[in-house]
């Protein structure tokens, strides 16, 4: 565009940029338990698991460390802040909403983030060193419905929060695991880590997978939704509790012929809630777990038990660079940068049953991307774009005057920075500002500040 318009934060649309020139470990469970039994369900737990517990001193190749190693910057906030109502449909517990929405995004405080993990079980409004990881460099951490991930940067994993389903993958399923234990893993270092709802991923340095916690709609990738019947009428799951490698990797043709792949290194993935999408050293896309609204790109609604090929990018100028996971979408960026989304990012409507590209998203250099239960945050050239349709809670920063917006639309306040990573919880956003960049530091002081301690 050659010019800029002036225009109402409800009728702005879209700019398109100019176009740039420049030994695994393996378990098998069939405890009968389903977890959720026993007067001590909701009492933290210190677990003991066999290996031993310390932090090895190889570090990962440095080579490796450095694709890893992420941008510093200055943390910003914005959606919904009152913690104990996230997400909450349920109004008989009433828990007074003690913090307005934050529709704009705020400065945050001095302090570093980390993820929970701490000796009890309250809400904590500001970002809180985690005791037990003081000593190790955590490189990385995913967060599920209610626990997390870390990885250090001798890739080892750590992990804490909900295990009833085994998720923490400590070789148990003790409800909840109370402060960050190292997963029961023996096999090569992890090189990335990554948390469903209730279930766990980690991916380590030859290429494999490996997967533990519930097994409900396949999205573990064993060929199995893990059910049995533990009494005459009541359900329950064989759960993963501890990292299993994913064995088999398939493509299935229209008729349903299923033919397996072989030599797959998987070099990065996402999950959702159910499901899950990675790409390989060959950038081909895989698909499995719950297949409800086409967020695995097979255009059908079948669950899939074990990765399956995603057709559409199996062709020339079509490999996936890079992938992310909402709720009930995917999201894929291939080679040429372009932006395809599959499944569904609102509450009502058609769902995209396979990848198709988001056109407003077109011309633009993408380098981070967050998701959350209906809405998507992308950092591109140095402007922020979000949408998500109504009820939001000011995660897309839009502004009180448009809390949703059903295409993409750029955020206005922030234009102009350089925001290396932004990622989603759901309803909420949090973003990294690059202040060494003077113009992005200009901006980044005239915005509002988020202050736990009115």
């Amino acid at each position: 565009m050659s010019s800029k318009r002036k225009s109402e934060p409800t009728k702005r649309t879209l700019k398109r940029p100019k176009k740039r020139t420049d030994g695994d470990f393996e378990s098998d469970f069939s405890d009968s338990s389903d977890g959720h039994d026993g007067a001590n369900q909701n009492q933290p737990v210190e677990v003991l698991i066999p290996s031993e517990q310390f932090e090895p001193t190889v570090k990962l190749p440095p080579e490796l460390l450095k694709t890893l190693d992420k941008e510093p910057g200055r943390l910003m906030i914005a959606g919904f802040v009152t913690w104990d109502l996230t997400g909450r449909r349920d109004t008989k517990n009433k828990v007074t909403k003690v913090r307005p929405n934050l529709y704009v995004f705020h400065r945050f405080t001095d302090e570093k983030f980390n993820q929970l993990g701490l000796p009890d079980t309250k809400s904590y409004e500001k970002p809180t060193l985690i005791p037990g990881l003081e000593n190790v460099n955590v490189i990385s951490a995913a967060c599920g419905r209610n626990h997390t991930l870390f990885l250090t940067d001798t890739g080892t994993v750590y992990a804490c929060g909900d295990n009833k389903s085994g998720q923490c993958g400590v070789g148990s399923n003790v409800p909840i695991v109370a402060k960050p234990t190292r997963i029961n893993y023996q096999g090569p270092p992890i090189v990335k880590v990554g948390c469903g709802a209730d279930f766990s991923m980690i991916l380590d340095i030859k290429g494999n997978l490996h997967t533990f916690g519930l097994p409900e709609y396949g999205q573990l990738g064993h060929n199995t939704d893990g059910k049995y019947f533990q009494t005459n009428t009541k359900m329950s799951y064989h759960f993963e509790m501890s990292p299993k490698r994913i064995v088999l990797y398939i493509e299935k043709s229209k008729d349903g012929h299923v033919t397996p792949i072989d030599n797959v290194q998987i070099v990065d993935f996402s999950c959702g809630n159910n499901h899950t999408v990675a790409i390989d050293t060959q950038k081909r896309a895989y698909s499995w777990g719950f297949g409800g609204l086409g967020r695995l790109g097979h255009a059908e609604q079948k669950d899939e038990m074990v990765p399956r090929l995603i057709k559409l990018f199996d062709s020339q100028n079509r490999g996936v660079r890079s992938v992310y996971c909402g709720s009930s979408y995917s999201l894929a960026v291939n080679d040429i940068g372009v932006l395809f989304l599959f499944g569904q990012n609102k509450r009502t409507g058609e769902a995209n049953m396979y990848p198709k590209p988001v056109q407003d998203l077109a011309g633009w250099n993408i380098t981070s991307i967050g998701c959350s239960y209906t809405s998507i945050v992308i950092s591109a050239d140095d402007s922020l774009i979000a949408w998500g349709a109504s009820p939001t809670f000011g995660e897309l920063g839009l502004g009180d005057l448009q809390k949703s917006s059903t295409t993409p639309k750029e955020v206005t306040r922030l234009e102009g920075m350089k925001i290396p990573q932004v990622t989603m919880g759901y309803s909420h956003t949090l973003l990294l500002a690059n202040t060494d960049h003077e113009p992005t530091r200009e901006k980044y002081e005239k915005q509002p500040e988020f202050d736990v301690s009115d």
